[in-house]
């Protein structure tokens, strides 16, 4: 979940922030590595990265990108699963199906 929020909210953090919480997330670095790598305490890092979780997690609970995008795609994965099985259904119920959900999401966005 964590590098969801980062890919939506990552931008919003500073440079500073950024960098380590990468290292830490992203390139799976640990606190000992990074801490050593910038010059300052694990502790430093490990307080760093949790404040950064908690900037991320109030962008998104302010916002609900990442909640409006991972619903988005569980229903284009209904869609696409209906539109490959649809010849073992009946056509009209499937496209009924299809366009339900298809309008599911134009009233979201």
């Amino acid at each position: 979940m964590q590098t969801y929020l980062y890919d939506f909210y990552g931008e919003l953090l500073t440079d500073h922030q950024r960098d380590i919480y990468e290292e830490f997330v992203l390139d799976d670095l640990s606190l000992s590595e990074i801490a050593q790598e910038e010059g300052i305490s694990r502790q430093g890092v490990h307080d760093l990265v949790k404040r950064c979780d908690r900037i991320l997690e109030g962008y998104e609970g302010k916002l609900h990108l990442l909640e409006r995008f991972l619903n988005t795609k569980e229903k284009v994965s209904k869609i696409r699963a209906l539109s490959q099985n649809y010849r073992n259904q009946k056509e009209a119920v499937v496209m009924a199906e299809i366009e339900a959900i298809s309008n599911e999401i134009l009233e979201e966005l």
